[in-house]
């Protein structure tokens, strides 16, 4: 069973023999964690990165950076809950987990890294970088790869990118990277395993993959130094560190609620039926008389419902992460904690998921961005790709100037080069990405600044 005690380990990635006291005394190590994240380019650059709807004309949605905020707010509250049940359980709880009461911080700081290695154009963008490798031209490259390494490139996975940012020396950049704790890092990675053993249908822990290749051994000693639960060596797949329920929870509950939100503004949900969906999770029968008579704007009404959706998914996904505290720490706990909501919840729950697969993300907009990601991604790579690698005609060497330094290895090997590529392409925002696109397929020309 894995032991709080180790699990909330103040220790920074990268820096040797670091004082971890709290030396700063307006911030914790956690709340530096935070900091650092949403100080920093990658976090700022979630700003003009879809999360589901097309980027905003005159009416605002949700965009990957709002999105990573709300997840931040939603799950300090989460872990702030837990430990307030645990010291109720516990009062001196403090005396033997002194940095237990830092989990709310921990998880704030996980939640707004946990979209940071997502690419433009949503999950689109990882499915695009993927089929480069599947069914384009980067097929050719599969004899020179390892199996290990080619199921990291044919399943571009989001979630290792961002372990990936958060602890990859990039030149010029220094080598701790964001030195953030490995309690943060830990709980950013939803699924702890290697690619080729990702993909399991109903394993929790295995269903889509944590980390690649090269940051496979920073992985692992991190893990071992948590006291993780390792269940194979080869492939390598852990239990989840605990706090990752949180993480998860967190976004779940918003982009399932919010995106009800967004569907309203742009006219695609009637108020009628999101009152329909939500007023169940809001489970008061005063709160529909109190909305019809209070209030005339129908965003407003949304709102009040969906704060109050929010509130009680919340409350009842802390209190399941509760009575399940020793199976998580045992690593038996094989669902989301939103999967094992009951009743009032679990049936309109359900009906939000169904209506958002419907109405939503099959939704025009939606489907076109999907589609033009496909392109502008796919597009950059089978430039970029092939010109980093051999690097010998004029137009691959104009094409590599075009790469910053920072993404540029000093390694040869084919893997390390196709990773530079794909550090460089999945950092870009959608519109960074469609103007360089169009700039290098000569649909438009750059402006000279």
């Amino acid at each position: 069973m894995m032991q709080w005690e180790k699990l909330i380990s103040a220790k920074r990635w990268g820096v040797q023999n670091s004082d971890i006291q709290d030396q700063d005394k307006a911030r914790s190590q956690f709340q530096r964690d935070y900091d650092r994240l949403i100080f920093s380019s990658p976090f700022r650059r979630l700003q003009n990165k879809t999360q589901v709807f097309p980027l905003p004309g005159s009416v605002f949605v949700h965009n990957r950076l709002t999105h990573s905020l709300e997840v931040a707010s939603v799950g300090r509250s989460l872990g702030t809950i837990f430990y307030n049940n645990l010291k109720k359980q516990e009062p001196d709880v403090d005396k033997r987990l002194p940095l237990i009461s830092e989990v709310g911080n921990i998880v704030a700081a996980a939640c707004l890294a946990h979209d940071m290695g997502n690419p433009a154009f949503g999950h689109s963008g990882e499915s695009a970088m993927s089929r480069y490798f599947t069914d384009g031209d980067g097929t050719k490259y599969k004899a020179d790869l390892t199996d290990e390494q080619w199921h990291d490139v044919i399943h571009f996975e989001g979630n290792a990118n961002a372990f990936r940012i958060l602890t990859h020396p990039f030149t010029g950049k220094g080598n701790g990277a964001f030195a953030l704790t490995y309690a943060t890092l830990a709980s950013i990675v939803k699924y702890p395993c290697a690619a080729i053993a990702g993909h399991v249908k109903g394993n929790i822990h295995q269903k889509k993959y944590g980390f690649f290749q090269s940051e496979q051994a920073s992985f692992q000693a991190m893990a071992d130094e948590l006291g993780m639960i390792q269940t194979q060596n080869n492939p390598l797949i852990y239990k989840r560190h605990p706090l990752v329920y949180l993480v998860e929870a967190a976004d779940d509950i918003c982009y399932s609620i919010i995106d009800l939100e967004d569907a309203h503004r742009l006219k695609i949900l009637s108020y009628d039926k999101i009152k329909e969906l939500l007023l169940p999770i809001c489970n008061s029968t005063r709160l529909e008389p109190w909305l019809e008579s209070e209030f005339e704007d129908e965003d407003a009404k949304v709102g009040l419902l969906r704060a109050k959706a929010i509130n009680n998914l919340i409350t009842a996904t802390s209190l399941i992460f509760m009575d399940n505290q020793n199976v998580i720490l045992d690593g038996g706990f094989n669902m989301g904690l939103t999967d094992a909501l009951e009743e009032p919840f679990a049936a309109p729950w359900k009906e939000i998921s169904d209506i958002s697969k419907k109405k939503i993300y099959n939704y025009q907009s939606v489907v076109q961005i999907e589609v033009a990601g496909y392109k502008v991604m796919g597009g950059l790579l089978e430039e970029f790709i092939p010109a980093l690698i051999n690097n010998s005609s004029n137009y691959d060497k104009k094409l590599v100037e075009l790469i910053p330094k920072q993404f540029i290895t000093l390694d040869t090997d084919l893997y390390s080069k196709i990773q530079s590529v794909l550090d460089f392409v999945s950092g870009m925002t959608d519109l960074y990405a469609v103007e360089l696109y169009r700039n290098i397929k000569g649909i438009s020309f750059p402006a000279i600044h």
